[in-house]
């Protein structure tokens, strides 16, 4: 696999310019899709612009100063994802999609806890489920959760705090799509079309696997 990938060819989520030079680093594959994370070296580089060059984000990660999810990151080719706990220092950082869909890093309080869609479950022995969740990781639990469902999980702990159900009232975000990035309150489900209300007052139809759900029901 080739290190670099044309910035003409970046994924559109990619909220960086296309023409300042040829070539961007490529992320490793992992438990993102390329549209949904981006590689560590670049946001250090160009989105925190905490580094000048790739060189100097190479050096940072070398000083056991940034975690990922509370792991140490070491490969600046390393993915970092929609909604992964990014820790640099004393700083807390969470990846996230603005209003047009786009990767962007906000800075939050100190957390352990993220969420996370779980995207499979499997039944295993002693009658526990292991859930897939969005970001890759699995984990055993008993919680009653389905496909849809968000979860917050413990980063320190490893495991499934709560679960936040994909039901009407829930509070939600659109992971792909026309409206990529809006965000609302389901008011409706209909098999695997769900209808919300985006923050702007609009009533939108949508596929259900597009819906991120962030907050249960009010």
């Amino acid at each position: 696999m080739k290190n670099h990938l044309k910035r003409i060819a970046m994924p559109r989520s990619w909220y960086l310019p296309r023409k300042t030079s040829k070539f961007i680093l490529r992320p490793h594959p992992g438990s993102h899709s390329m549209d949904m994370g981006l590689p560590i070296g670049v946001v250090l580089r160009d989105v925190l612009k905490v580094t000048s060059t790739l060189a100097e984000a190479q050096k940072l990660l070398n000083n056991n100063t940034v975690l990922i999810d509370g792991r140490r990151v070491k490969d600046r080719r390393q993915m970092y994802g929609l909604y992964d706990i990014m820790q640099l220092g004393e700083k807390s950082y969470r990846m996230e999609l603005d209003v047009k869909g786009r990767l962007i890093v906000n800075e939050i309080e100190p957390s352990n806890i993220k969420t996370s869609k779980v995207v499979g479950k499997t039944a295993v022995k002693g009658g526990k489920i292991q859930f897939r969740l969005f970001d890759g990781k699995t984990v055993l639990s008993d919680v009653k959760a389905k496909i849809g469902d968000s979860v917050l999980y413990n980063v320190e702990t490893r495991k499934i705090e709560s679960v936040l159900p994909c039901q009407e009232g829930a509070s939600m975000f659109l992971l792909r799509g026309k409206h990529a990035g809006d965000t609302g309150k389901l008011t409706k489900i209909e098999g695997t079309t769900v209808y919300y209300e985006s923050v702007n007052g609009s009533d939108i139809e949508t596929s259900l696997k597009h819906v991120y759900v962030t907050g249960v029901s009010q």
